[in-house]
Parts: C-alpha cells; sequence; structure tokens
C-alpha cells in the first residue's frame, strides 16, 4: 500500500474538503462491488496453520465448523486477502483488523466502570478504515442468516450499521479532539438507552455475567490446591493444560521483563506478587493454536491475580492483505518492531479505556506476546438469544463504536467528507455484504470437504 494521499497536516476544515474530493476518484457507491479472483481459502488457513501448535490444529478447525459464522469469525486472513485486491480511498486509520460484530464487547475500566466497546485486537495496526467497515457489516449479514432472519432484514441490518458509523463519525468530528479523545460508552448508557425491554435485560444480563469474572473466581475454576497448600493449575485437556517448553524460572524471567513494559506504580504493584503456576489455555476461534498462557500469581495474604500472556503474530492486514507495517503516527519508535507492542499500542489508540496492565514482551525464543489481565470483568452479548430488532441495533451499535476507534486517528476527518451525509455508502457497503455472505457460506462449505477429504483435520465439540 501506497503512503496515505493525504498527510493529516491541515484542518478539520481542510481534510473534511479533500475526502469530499475523493469522490471523484472512486464513488461511494463502486463499494458495492465485490469479486474474489482466484483464491482457495483451505491454502490460507493452511498457511496460517504453519505458525500455530499442530496438536490444536484439529479443536482450531472443529471450532470453524460449528457454522458459517463460526468459520467468518476465524478468516480474518481470507478476508484480508479478499480485500487486498479491492480499491480503495488510500486513507488509513489505526485499524482493528478484524472488527467483527463478535469482537465488540463488556469490560471493565480502570476506574472500574463497565464498558462496552472494541475487544479483540490480535490483527490491529495502520490499514485502510473500509476495511474495518466491510468486515463489521459482512459479520452482520453472516450473523443474521445464522439466525434465520430474511435477506431482506439482513441487508436493512447492515445498512443500519454502517449509518451508525457514518453518522457517529460526523458527529465526533464536530467535537474537540479532547472531547472526542474521552467520548466512551457505558454499560449503563446503553441500558437506558435500550428501545426495548428486549434489549435492556440482553445488555443487564451480560453486564451481571462480566462482574462475576475476577481472578477470585478463575482461581476456584481452574485450581486445586497441592500438599504444600498452594493452588495449582488442574489440566483440562486440550483447553487448559500444562506445557513443557518453559520452566518455571523462564516465566518468571518474562513477566519481569513484561514488567519494565508498565507504569512504574503497576510494575511496583506487580513486585508484590510471585508465579505460582502457569498454562496453556485455548482461547476463541481465530487464535486456536497460536501459544496463549494463564499465569497465576499470588500476592500478600496470597491474593491470585492472573495474567494472559498470547502469542501475536504478524497482522493478517500484512501477511493476507499486503499491507506493510507502518509506524503509527505520534507513538514513536519504541519497540514498533515487536508485535506485541503493535497490539498494545493499537488497543490503546482503539479503545476508550483499556487494561492497564497492558504490556507485551519477546521471549529469547524469539516469540513475541502481549499481556494483560486474565478475565477481568469481561463479557458479551450472546449473538444467538438475539432476536431480529434487537440483533440490528446491537449491530448499529457496534458501527458507532468503531467510529469512535477511527476518529482517534489523525485525518479521520477526511473520512467524514468522503461519505457526506446521504446514504450512498451505506447502501454499497450493504449490497457488497450480502455478496460476501454468499461467499462466506462457500467458504464453509469448501472447509466442509476439506475435512470431509482428510486435508485437514477437525475436533468438534471443543
Amino acid at each position: 500500500m501506497t503512503e496515505p494521499k493525504f498527510q493529516f497536516t491541515t484542518s478539520t476544515s481542510e481534510a473534511k474538503a479533500f475526502g469530499k474530493s475523493l469522490r471523484g476518484e472512486i464513488r461511494r457507491s463502486d463499494h458495492s462491488v465485490f469479486s474474489t479472483g482466484r483464491r482457495s481459502p483451505v491454502k490460507i488457513i493452511e498457511h496460517q496453520n504453519r505458525s500455530r501448535l499442530k496438536g490444536l490444529i484439529p479443536v482450531r478447525i472443529g471450532r470453524m465448523l460449528e457454522s458459517p459464522f463460526a468459520s467468518y469469525r476465524g478468516t480474518a486472513a481470507v478476508m484480508a486477502h479478499d480485500l487486498s485486491d479491492e480499491r480503495r480511498t488510500g486513507l488509513s486509520v489505526v485499524s482493528c483488523g478484524d472488527a467483527h460484530i463478535s469482537n465488540f464487547g463488556i469490560f471493565g475500566s480502570p476506574d472500574r466502570r463497565m464498558l462496552f466497546d472494541l475487544n479483540d485486537f490480535d490483527e490491529s495496526a495502520p490499514g485502510p478504515w473500509e476495511w474495518d467497515v466491510k468486515r463489521l457489516a459482512a459479520s452482520v449479514a453472516v450473523g443474521y442468516r445464522h439466525r434465520g432472519f430474511s435477506d431482506v432484514d439482513a441487508h436493512e441490518a447492515c445498512r443500519t450499521t454502517v449509518t451508525g458509523y457514518r453518522t457517529a463519525l460526523r458527529r465526533l468530528h464536530s467535537m474537540g479532539a479532547l472531547e472526542r479523545y474521552y467520548y466512551r460508552v457505558e454499560l449503563e448508557e446503553l441500558e437506558a438507552q435500550a428501545a426495548t425491554g428486549k434489549g435492556r435485560k440482553a445488555l443487564e444480563k451480560a453486564g451481571r455475567k462480566a462482574l462475576k469474572k475476577n481472578s477470585e473466581r478463575v482461581l476456584h475454576q481452574v485450581t486445586a490446591v497441592d500438599l504444600a497448600g498452594l493452588p495449582r493449575i488442574v489440566d483440562q485437556p486440550p483447553i487448559l493444560q500444562h506445557f513443557g517448553e518453559f520452566r518455571q524460572s523462564d516465566v518468571e524471567a518474562v513477566i519481569e521483563r513484561y514488567k519494565k513494559t508498565l507504569r512504574p506504580d503497576l510494575s511496583l504493584m506487580l513486585s508484590k506478587y510471585r508465579v505460582v503456576d502457569y498454562a496453556l489455555r485455548i482461547v476463541g476461534v481465530g487464535s486456536v493454536g497460536t501459544r496463549c498462557f494463564i499465569v497465576l500469581m499470588l500476592g500478600p495474604s496470597d491474593v491470585p491475580f492472573f495474567l494472559q500472556v498470547k502469542e501475536a503474530q504478524q497482522s493478517v492486514l500484512e501477511t493476507h492483505g499486503g499491507i506493510p507495517p507502518m509506524a503509527i503516527r505520534g507513538l514513536g519508535d519504541r519497540d514498533r518492531k515487536l508485535e506485541g507492542y503493535r497490539v498494545v499500542s493499537c488497543q490503546q489508540v482503539l479503545q476508550a479505556a483499556s487494561d492497564p496492565f497492558l504490556g507485551w514482551v519477546r521471549t529469547p525464543d524469539g516469540r513475541d506476546y502481549y499481556v494483560r489481565q486474565f478475565r477481568d470483568m469481561k463479557g458479551s452479548a450472546d449473538l444467538d438469544t438475539l432476536d431480529r430488532e434487537i440483533f440490528g441495533a446491537y449491530g448499529e451499535l457496534c458501527g458507532r463504536l468503531l467510529a469512535r476507534a477511527h476518529s482517534q486517528s489523525p485525518g479521520s476527518a477526511a473520512i467524514t467528507g468522503y461519505l457526506g451525509q446521504s446514504d450512498v455508502f451505506d447502501r454499497a457497503i450493504a449490497d457488497w455484504s450480502m455478496k460476501y455472505a454468499n461467499q462466506a457460506e462457500k467458504d464453509f462449505e469448501a472447509l466442509e470437504a476439506a475435512v470431509k477429504k482428510g486435508r485437514l483435520p477437525a475436533e468438534r465439540g471443543v
């Protein structure tokens, strides 16, 4: 990808004018055009499998085979490949890279308020703003079909999602930069604004579940006391199991290096804790097979604290989307070549309030990881329980929050100039999303066929 044409140094009004001028190069209606060209989703998945733990690949494939929607969640690389062949405006933002509807959720802010925002950043990197919008809208289309809703309703939900993005981005750019930075969506606000009683109940239920997630609860769920009276993680293979590659002293050394990326007060606080145990844990759909560990630490009075140490591989925007690594403007060069730093820095830009324990580390074997609290007040809505109306409102909310994330990037005002106040772009992306939903279902069938032929291993129900 070439350097963005707009250099982020002019005023908001000039940026909007520049964005408007781009309509002469790529019409907003042109975004409805979709063509995959020649590609094999199975080959792309096989390429990703090369860098993953071989014993967990069957679990990854098995989880993707649960439904076309589950498969879509695991094919960010496939979509990045498809998008790389499409025309785009040339405007870049700090991008999520995998902004599907299940990657939004609830989490606790540092001041312990319940927020709703993007919550997955493994693929995040500077990239085309359109790709995030298309990834989100297409997930709504695939999700609607998964629930058995009509294509007419799915198309309207996709349009509404993009409208939410466009109108929110315009509203955000009517604010000052500092006001836009502090803008966030709290769960209480969402519950008050929910259009239906069902919507409020769904949010309240997700909030209650998130509040219960803390280190004390995890301790009771995954540990047992050994003969020395210390809690130890209990193996539950293949979901949770001890991993023989590292000694405990290795893990302790990694935690010490990680602490150097934290604020001094947090590093000092963690110095009061000691590593007791660690284990490999399977997470999500798209991340299955990457190295992800939970580390149990005990502090004064043996109070537990769990960290998640998750491998950060190259973003699919780079490996399959063809977007070369770019420094994030304004963040300097500190550790920018480390994939863990990429994930952490992008998360801190994209989220309204991020986990204060976010950090990164490169291990002696050359692997990059990012570190965060494990299961601290995190939750999400169960999409399988949402009716058509609530699902549509949820998609629109995610569109608004994606706009908030993109609005933090310098020059994002140019996007508002390009989009304008009509729904031309909204309808174009809705058309594109329905076409991509058709392709996602074909890709799911190709995955099923590859498993039946023995080309890919699969372990279902894990």
